[in-house]
C-alpha cells in the first residue's frame, strides 16, 4: 500500500487517487533561461522515480510539466544576447529535453509552454476578477490575498492580513508592496517585444498564474499530485492554491510532494564558489549519465543531498556493479539453484520500501543484497541459465523504476578498436605476452577488457 508524505497535512497518507487506477500528476518544470543545473535535475529525477513507481504499481499516469518561457530572466537573457525572445528560449528548451533523455528521465505526456497558453491565463484572471479576488494598479492585475482566508495552509505560515510580508515582496514576479501578487503584469519598455494584447490589457502573465492555468487545462480543476522543489512551496505553490481554489471553490490538489535542496560540498551551489554544476559540466569531465542519475536518485527526496565528486565516483562504481552483474547473467553455466524464494523476498522488499514514501535507499539495498547473494552462488558454480533468466526478468522489472541497467554504449575511437582487435589476434596466436601488454595499454587509457564466451567486452575503468 503506497503511502506518501503530504506537505499539506504534514503526514504520510495512504495514496488514493481521485479516479481509481488513474493518476494525474503536475510537475513544476524549468525556466528556460540557461542550462538546468544538477539541483534542478535532482527534483526532476525524483519526479521520474515517482512516475515510474506509480506505473510499476499499475496506475495509468498522466503527467504535465510546464515550461516557463516568459519571465524576467528569459526577457533579460534574450536582450543581453540581442537575439529574438523565441530563439533564445528555444535554445534552452531544446537543451533541457536533451538533458532529460541523457538522464533517462521518462517524458511526461504534456509539456505546455507558458507562451502558448496566454488565453487560458487571461480566462483564469477574468474568472478571479469576476469573483472579486483581484484589483488593478497601473494596468497590472493583482490577487488580493486577504480575500482568501486559507492562505498559508500549505507552507503553514500564519499571514497577518494587515501586514506586509517580506518574502512575498522579494518575489521577482510580484510588485514591491504587501503580500498580494501579480496575476498579469502591464507592459513596460523593459519588456521590449514580449507582450500580448488581451482583454485585460497589454502585458504578460505573472509566474504563479501559469501553473494554475496550465494544470487545470490538462488535468482538470482537481488532480491527484503536485510536485516541485521545496523552494517552490512558498510563495509559488501557496499562490497556486489561492488563485485556483478562489476560482473554482474546490480543493486544488490532493497530495503535495516537495523535494529537498541539493548542496554541493555542503554549501549552496554558486558559480562564485566554484561548486556549480550543470549536467553538461559533469559529462564534459568524463562522468557517465547513469552515475549522475544514481547519485541524484539514491538519497530520499525529503532529505537534503550533499553532492560531491567523490560521491559521484562512488555512484559510478555502484552502477558498474549492477551492469557487471547483468553482463555476468549472460555467461552462467553452473548448476541450477532454488532461488525462487530469495527472488520473491527481494521483490517484496523492493516494493515495500518504495511504498514507504519512496524509500529508495532501502529499495536499492534490497537489490544489492540480492546481487551479492547471486554473485556468491555464481562463484560457487551453483547458478545456472534458468536462474539467470529468472533473475534477469526481475532485474529488468526493477529497472522500469530505477532506469539504470541499460548499458551505455562505449564510443571508441579507431585506435582503441584497433588495439582490441590486435589483442584478440594475439590471444588466438597464443602470444599472451603481447595480449597482456595491450591489456595494460588499454588500462592506461581508462578501459578494462574482459574476456567472455561471446568475445572481448570493453568497459571503462
Amino acid at each position: 500500500m503506497l503511502r506518501l508524505f503530504n506537505s499539506l497535512t504534514l503526514e504520510k497518507e495512504v495514496f488514493e487517487p481521485l479516479v481509481p487506477e488513474t493518476v494525474r500528476l503536475y510537475t513544476c518544470g524549468p525556466t528556460v533561461y540557461d542550462y538546468a543545473h544538477i539541483g534542478n535535475f535532482r527534483t526532476f529525477v525524483f519526479d521520474d522515480l515517482l512516475r515510474r513507481f506509480l506505473k510499476y504499481k499499475g496506475y495509468r499516469v498522466t503527467q504535465v510539466m510546464n515550461i516557463t518561457d516568459v519571465d524576467d530572466k528569459t526577457i533579460r537573457g534574450a536582450q543581453k544576447e540581442r537575439i529574438g525572445f523565441k530563439e533564445y528560449t528555444a535554445r534552452y528548451t531544446k537543451a533541457f529535453f536533451e538533458d532529460l533523455d541523457t538522464l533517462n528521465i521518462e517524458r511526461a505526456e504534456h509539456y505546455p509552454a507558458a507562451t502558448e497558453h496566454i488565453a487560458d491565463m487571461v480566462a483564469l484572471v477574468k474568472r478571479l476578477s469576476k469573483k472579486g479576488y483581484t484589483y488593478e494598479v497601473g494596468g497590472s492585475t493583482y490577487f488580493r490575498i486577504a480575500a482568501f482566508p486559507e492562505y498559508g495552509k500549505l507552507s503553514h505560515i500564519v499571514v497577518d492580513s494587515d501586514a506586509t510580508f517580506s518574502r512575498v515582496e522579494a518575489d521577482e514576479y510580484g510588485k514591491e508592496a504587501p503580500r498580494d501578487f501579480a496575476l498579469w503584469k502591464a507592459w513596460s519598455e523593459a519588456d521590449g517585444e514580449v507582450a500580448w494584447d488581451t482583454e485585460i490589457g497589454r502585458g504578460r502573465p505573472g509566474w504563479h498564474i501559469e501553473c494554475s492555468a496550465m494544470s487545470m487545462r490538462y488535468l482538470g480543476e482537481q488532480f491527484d499530485i503536485h510536485t516541485g522543489g521545496i523552494d517552490n512551496m512558498f510563495p509559488h505553490h501557496e499562490n497556486e492554491i489561492a488563485q485556483s481554489e478562489a476560482a473554482t471553490g474546490k480543493p486544488f490538489v490532493k497530495y503535495w510532494l516537495h523535494c529537498q535542496h541539493l548542496l554541493a560540498d555542503n554549501k549552496k551551489m554558486s558559480k562564485s564558489l566554484g561548486n556549480y554544476y550543470t549536467l553538461r559540466d559533469l559529462l564534459a569531465d568524463g562522468h557517465k549519465p547513469k552515475a549522475v542519475r544514481y547519485e541524484l536518485l539514491s538519497t530520499h527526496y525529503r532529505q537534503q543531498h550533499n553532492f560531491t565528486l567523490e560521491g559521484l565516483r562512488a555512484s559510478a562504481q555502484s552502477v558498474q556493479r549492477l551492469l557487471d552483474f547483468m553482463a555476468n547473467l549472460r555467461d552462467c553455466r553452473g548448476e541450477e539453484s532454488a532461488i525462487e524464494a530469495l527472488l520473491a523476498m527481494t521483490e517484496v522488499e523492493f516494493e515495500r520500501s518504495l511504498d514507504d514514501d519512496l524509500n529508495i535507499s532501502a529499495a536499492l539495498g534490497a537489490v544489492f543484497d540480492y546481487v551479492r547473494e547471486a554473485n556468491r552462488l555464481m562463484s560457487e558454480g551453483r547458478f545456472g541459465p534458468g536462474n539467470a533468466r529468472q533473475t534477469r526478468a526481475v532485474m529488468e522489472r526493477f529497472d522500469t523504476v530505477l532506469g539504470l541497467l541499460e548499458e551505455e554504449p562505449l564510443r571508441l575511437d579507431k585506435e582503441l578498436e584497433r588495439l582490441v582487435e590486435q589483442r584478440e589476434e594475439a590471444r588466438r596466436a597464443r602470444n599472451y605476452a603481447r595480449a597482456d601488454a595491450i591489456r595494460i595499454e588499454l588500462r592506461s587509457r581508462g578501459f578494462v577488457v574482459e574476456d567472455t564466451p561471446q568475445g572481448p567486452r570493453l568497459k571503462q575503468a
